[in-house]
């Protein structure tokens, strides 16, 4: 009986051999392919035997080859980013300037001196050149850089809050929700922190702080809101009253600012100012901790800076082995803060593709959509035009940030606006843009000039 059932199983050979000729699917290696089938159909012969479902041979096929395409889709590959968010976590945040990708390419292709101290032919200090790059930049005692800021958050809680003395002080209005659906108190809880909440949603007083210390209290934190608006009726203290409050007794003021501004926003785009940890650290703040791949612009990784002792004390956790970063990701860092570094006196002078985007000119976007709109000449299935849009930052950073833009506008008309973006998705490279009413739009803020080219090319073979 079971025999029967499997008869409905196609040969995987015969199986892949059909599917390597169909033009419609991503290609992938046979290796891959043949792999990919031997699991799908093995996925089938138990659920047959298991008496689930007794599907055709056709059925199968179908499942097996749309499964193949999905998987084929998921692989990492370039996107052009039409959406008008700078910082897309579902497209990889975001992009690294060339040097940083040269940097990349250089180390990642050879060996490093990673923990190789070249003058004295003896082991070195991993991360050395970064950890003052970095205190260069914010101009703090000491600095280092872990895999996210999540990481940072938890291994600093870990160093500071432990035994007895555990206890967090942090105010109601600030225990948000981050990324992924993780929240501060559950980060923690994890870190085995004890939360203490003051003050209510939209008002904290220092009395309240002050009124929460106890012998067992490890330090006060707080968490820049980055990713929602806090209006209307509300109050928080000064950073320099908290720092005065936590010298008074002897803790820790620590602040995670999240999106890691290193520049005065409001000075590249008529947009809010984002706290930058410089000013953290010179209002009272003993640690801070932000995001190196939002407003940075550089690779996922938290960084850590402030009081050196206490830098000192947090590498010197058994934890911190674990959430160090690589040689990649030091690499890539290091190249952003140099960058950084570099062109401090001359930001438009930068390499890192997030400040260019955000200090971006509507003029020189729509003489850019102009030239676009002019390759692609007369089309048959859309009405184009040139239309002013709103740019966002993205990442979880300056919810209320509107940045002026330039879009393409497409209206179709001889094709379906689903089937329109499905197929810009689908080509290569990859077009991801998004739907306001009936029209499908292509934010110029977010596609670089070198794409240009693309963008006009698939249009017009589209439509």
């Amino acid at each position: 009986m079971s025999a029967s059932l499997l008869s409905v199983l196609p040969s995987v050979e015969t199986l892949a051999q059909q599917l390597s000729s169909e033009s419609s699917l991503p290609t992938l290696s046979k290796a891959l392919s043949i792999g990919f089938i031997r699991l799908e159909i093995d996925r089938w012969r138990k659920s047959i035997l298991a008496g689930d479902k007794t599907p055709t041979r056709e059925e199968i096929e179908s499942s097996i080859t749309e499964n193949l395409r999905h998987f084929a889709a998921s692989k990492l590959q370039p996107v052009i980013n039409g959406t008008g968010v700078l910082i897309h976590t579902n497209l990889g945040r975001s992009p690294l300037g060339k040097t940083a990708a040269n940097a990349l390419n250089e180390i990642a292709t050879g060996y490093s001196n990673l923990e190789f101290n070249l003058p004295e032919g003896t082991r070195g200090k991993r991360a050395g050149y970064l950890e003052t790059a970095l205190s260069c930049l914010l101009g703090s005692e000491s600095a280092t850089a872990v895999n996210n800021c999540a990481a940072a958050l938890v291994i600093i809680l870990r160093h500071l809050a432990n035994g007895e003395k555990n206890e967090v002080i942090v105010s109601r209005g600030e225990l948000v929700e981050i990324g992924g659906g993780f929240r501060i108190p559950e980060i923690l809880e994890t870190s085995g922190a004890k939360l203490v909440e003051v003050g209510a949603t939209n008002k904290t007083h220092l009395s309240d702080y002050a009124n929460a210390i106890t012998p067992n209290t490890a330090l006060i934190l707080k968490v820049h809101r980055s990713n929602f608006y806090l209006g209307g009726f509300t109050s928080e203290p000064e950073v320099t009253e908290l720092s005065a409050l936590a010298k008074e007794h002897g803790i820790t003021l620590v602040e995670d600012i999240g999106s890691g501004a290193m520049m005065n926003t409001e000075d590249l785009a008529p947009i809010d100012h984002e706290p930058t940890p410089q000013a953290a650290l010179r209002n009272g703040i003993d640690l801070v901790c932000f995001s190196g791949d939002k407003l940075l612009g550089g690779p996922q990784s938290g960084i850590i800076a402030g009081k050196a002792e206490l830098v000192a004390g947090i590498k010197k956790e058994p934890f911190f082995r674990a959430v160090r970063c690589d040689k990649l990701i030091l690499t890539v860092l290091q190249a952003s803060i140099d960058e950084y570094l570099r062109t401090q006196a001359n930001p438009e002078d930068t390499d890192i593709p997030t400040l260019r985007n955000l200090a971006e000119t509507s003029e020189n976007l729509r003489i850019r959509a102009e030239a676009i709109v002019a390759k692609i000449g007369n089309i048959t299935k859309a009405e184009l035009s040139i239309t002013d849009s709103i740019a966002t930052t993205g990442g979880g950073t300056m919810p209320t940030s509107q940045i002026p833009s330039i879009a393409l506008s497409l209206n179709p008309t001889g094709i379906s606006l689903n089937k329109l973006s499905k197929a810009l998705r689908l080509g290569s490279p990859a077009i991801v843009g998004y739907t306001e009413s009936s029209t499908f739009c292509l934010d110029l803020r977010t596609i670089f000039p070198w794409q240009d080219d693309s963008i006009a090319t698939a249009l017009s073979a589209l439509l």
